[in-house]
């Protein structure tokens, strides 16, 4: 599944984005991406490892300590604080939703923003609809749109797109349950109705 993140992860990814920005600009931001998103990697390989990161069983000294064990000069200095820091504040189990909210911090130095791409089929979406979306996308946020591809067997059928912490939906199941709110009187209004309808036109296009 798409990875998402709270807002006291982007808080996080922004404090950690900003040391490595101030440290060496884009190349040690591009650094510390790399060591972060290795250990959410081996986390997600090792259960326990991500056990022991998450447990609250573990006391935060002895997972200090381990931490210290396993990482000192091996990552930098400055990663490894950061990890202390959020061990400290038992944020250390969200590493996953950090490194994804750090992510996107990374896109958007390079104009670049990760869009999630969610239809009913795990088969390849068509070229045509990749592209309307990345153009629409583009237009609108004036970033290059970087897709990522996944299935979602719940939905009925369409689209919906995550952008950052934002879902814009244009399933079947959305478009239905629509179609009976405005039956009732209770339409969607405002900008995310407009998205939906937008969303919906660019998909019947392609």
């Amino acid at each position: 599944m798409p990875q998402q993140y709270d807002a006291v992860a982007g808080v996080y990814a922004r404090s950690l984005y900003e040391l490595a920005n101030e440290a060496g600009k884009l190349d040690k931001v591009g650094d510390v991406y790399d060591e972060l998103h290795a250990i959410v990697e081996m986390t997600r390989a090792d259960k326990n490892l991500k056990e022991f990161f998450a447990s609250p069983i573990v006391g935060i000294g002895r997972r200090r300590d381990a931490l210290k064990t396993i990482f000192e000069g091996r990552i930098s200095d400055m990663l490894l604080r950061f990890m202390l820091v959020a061990n400290e504040k038992g944020r250390l189990g969200h590493l996953d939703q950090i490194a994804g909210a750090y992510d996107a911090l990374v896109q958007e130095a390079h104009g670049r923003i990760e869009v999630d791409v969610m239809t009913a089929s795990d088969e390849k979406v068509g070229q045509d609809l990749i592209e309307a979306v990345k153009k629409r996308v583009q237009d609108v946020l004036g970033k290059e749109p970087v897709l990522h591809h996944y299935s979602d067997p719940a939905m009925i059928g369409g689209i919906k797109l995550r952008i950052g912490d934002q879902l814009v939906d244009g399933s079947v199941a959305t478009r239905l349950r629509r179609m009976k709110e405005e039956i009732l009187g209770e339409g969607a209004t405002g900008v995310r109705a407009e998205t939906e309808r937008f969303l919906d036109e660019d998909t019947n296009q392609g």
